[in-house]
């Protein structure tokens, strides 16, 4: 058994079967198409696992499951005919040629039609029949079909292909307004005029796009959105241009943000200066004109508060000590030079500021500080409580050995399931707000900060004793600690207390108007938008190239990295042909509805986080969002450049945004 053979039997069995396919000439034929065939050279090494790729023409292989989901739904049997909407690679017409006897396959895109025309005869093929034209009318010629499958989301089902569907036949196809909610249908035809529609459940397709799919308001065949000259004119017309930052005249914006208690403001990548840099601008005026006092970013909780304790006079500049706070890879993203700049203002503005509750803190919202964290619980005990200071120890000491290795000790679970260290860290957790009172009598700040670090610690204690065997709920558990952490910080603020978050977009945009919400995926700017409506502001941040801060891989060195230029299908490309190079782009507060609305239609968003790998860019990279629906304002820059690190040496450890890198 070679290597692809062995992968597309692990991905039967953990893909497939797992998920309830269990149709074994389903199985069988996909057990015979060599996946590794139909993606790019490049890609390859991803041809086995269970996500979407891209191909030709912007177009993508949908992930294995799917395409055995649809296959298995459309009840074939041997002396089938089956008529195919959406060839693509031709990878689900291969899988279908195994099992029935005829296979008609239609696609729009001509690039697709013959590379498909080649791998079906290089592979054999001779039971599959492609024609290059619109999908949505069908192929006529060879009706009736027993089935019809259709890989492209239209708005209803097209009469045309119902129409060609035999008695007793079958169609599968994806029905929805939006790709977010798309419905998996199989329509039954019972007789001549009666059809029986079945809900499958919720998936995501491209457009179908035909004179039956989605069309203009002229009934031009075009994509599910207007033409993007007409959509980057209207970005123009509703936005407010800048050459630069310094020249960024930010009160419109103050204005639109009005008596928000919450900003959110994000960035695209974590190693670019100009996100950074106008974070910082957006930062001072709201301190200066507003009145915020708290600022909360994406760091770990006791780094934060050594940043915190220099701007307000008790400790020397961390940023520039060894071995101090942000030291950990990837240090570039919070010991650059634009976060020193901002630190050394907020120092002089909070010294000439004597009502303490007016004076800006700065705190962490994230959870990999496990073994620095557990340090700085014994260390404030053993001088407000020794004898809990020793309890703490013996507690924590489960823990120990896996503090400075978290990953290890989620790597325990996935062959010897236990409940771990919960118990212990949960009574420790217990204990110090027992004594709260007596502890805030003492030193208030300090209290907090013990008390912030032992729930840190509860928090990561769970995140890591799941991460292995459900990724996405450790994604949960790491935005709900950041809300929670946000909602201790302003408790502890007062009732003025006024924040702003710094963190990824992928943490600040609203969730539910991403793909990540069809994962079960929530995030902090979900969560703030639910609590706190109308009173939180959210920003985003995009740019179409330049530069950026970066490593390959985990714990390898900060690279200069070319980002490449955006995808044709992302906002990101829209936003390269306005007319502009830099702009801010009111989305909550348009006076244009219908760019509001025409922002509303998803399309693909890049992220980048510490990693970046422009050579597999799409499936890395990118997801699909409502942008509309996801931020409140947008700002754009055309071309970005890296941030320049600030000197320091690297601790080995779980880097701040493990695993996920955002």
């Amino acid at each position: 058994m070679n290597k692809f053979e062995s992968l597309r039997q692990q991905m039967i069995d953990n893909q497939l079967k797992t998920r309830g396919i269990t149709s074994t000439s389903v199985l069988d034929a996909i057990n015979k198409v060599p996946r590794e065939l139909f993606v790019a050279t490049n890609l390859v090494e991803f041809a086995y696992q269970d996500t979407p790729l891209p191909i030709e023409a912007s177009q993508t292989i949908s992930q294995p499951y799917i395409v055995a989901l649809m296959v298995a739904a459309m009840e074939l049997k041997t002396g089938d005919k089956v008529l195919e909407i959406g060839t693509g690679s031709g990878y689900a017409a291969a899988v279908l040629a195994e099992i029935v006897e005829q296979v008609y396959t239609v696609e729009r895109h001509e690039i697709l039609v013959k590379s498909s025309r080649n791998r079906f005869d290089h592979l054999g093929y001779d039971n599959i029949k492609i024609l290059h034209g619109d999908g949505t009318l069908g192929w006529p010629e060879h009706a009736p079909y027993d089935a019809i499958v259709v890989a492209a989301g239209g708005p209803d089902v097209p009469d045309h292909l119902k129409e060609q569907l035999a008695i007793g036949g079958r169609m599968v196809i994806p029905v929805g307004n939006t790709l977010s909610t798309q419905k998996l249908l199989r329509i039954r035809r019972l007789n001549e005029k009666e059809f029986l529609k079945e809900d499958l459940g919720d998936v995501r397709f491209v457009p179908l796009i035909g004179a039956a799919g989605w069309l203009d308001e002229s009934g031009k065949q075009v994509s599910l959105i207007k033409d993007d000259k007409y959509l980057a004119d209207l970005v123009y017309q509703s936005s407010e241009h800048f050459s630069s930052i310094e020249h960024a005249n930010l009160n419109l914006l103050l204005d639109r943000i009005g008596d928000s208690r919450l900003v959110l403001l994000g960035e695209a990548s974590h190693g670019t200066a100009e996100f950074y840099d106008m974070r910082t601008k957006i930062t001072r005026h709201l301190i200066e004109k507003k009145g915020f006092n708290v600022i909360a970013i994406e760091a770990d909780w006791p780094d934060a508060m050594h940043l915190n304790k220099f701007i307000n006079g008790m400790e020397p500049d961390p940023l520039q000590a060894n071995n101090k706070p942000f030291s950990r890879f990837p240090t570039w993203m919070w010991a650059n030079e634009s976060i020193l700049e901002l630190s050394k203002w907020l120092k002089f503005n909070n010294k000439n500021i004597t009502d303490n509750d007016k004076k800006v803190g700065v705190y962490g919202l994230d959870l990999y500080s496990l073994y620095t964290s557990i340090q700085e619980v014994i260390r404030y005990l053993e001088s407000v409580d020794p004898e809990l200071a020793k309890t703490a120890k013996n507690r924590y000491d489960c823990l120990t050995p896996w503090a400075q290795n978290p990953q290890a000790y989620s790597n325990l679970f996935i062959t010897n399931p236990y409940r771990g260290c919960e118990d212990q860290v949960l009574t420790l957790l217990k204990d110090l707000l027992g004594k709260r009172l007596a502890y805030i009598a003492k030193d208030g700040m300090n209290y907090f900060n013990a008390e912030q670090n032992a729930r840190l610690i509860a928090n990561a204690e769970r995140y890591y004793r799941t991460i292995y065997y459900a990724e996405n709920y450790s994604w949960n558990q790491r935005d709900q600690h950041m809300f929670e952490c946000l909602q201790s910080i302003l408790e502890f603020r007062g009732k003025k207390a006024k924040a702003i978050i710094w963190a990824h977009n992928s943490h600040l945009g609203d969730a539910r108007a991403t793909q990540m919400s069809a994962r079960g995926e929530l995030n902090l700017g979900q969560l703030v938008r639910e609590i706190y409506h109308d009173k939180s502001y959210s920003i985003g941040f995009g740019t179409d190239h330049g530069t950026v801060a970066a490593a390959s891989n985990w714990d390898e060195p900060m690279q200069v990295k070319q980002v490449r230029p955006a995808h044709i299908d992302s906002y990101e490309r829209l936003f390269h042909q306005v007319k502009t190079d830099n702009f801010l782009l009111p989305l909550k507060h348009s006076n244009n509805k219908e760019l509001q609305k025409l922002l509303q239609v998803e399309r693909l968003e890049r992220a980048i986080g510490v990693i970046y790998r422009p050579e597999t860019e799409l499936q890395s990279h990118y997801f699909y969002a409502s942008l509309a629906k996801q931020f409140d304002e947008y700002i754009w820059f055309d071309e970005t450049s890296a941030v320049k690190p600030i000197n320091k040496h690297s601790m080995k450890g779980v880097a701040d945004t493990f695993p996920f890198g955002l």
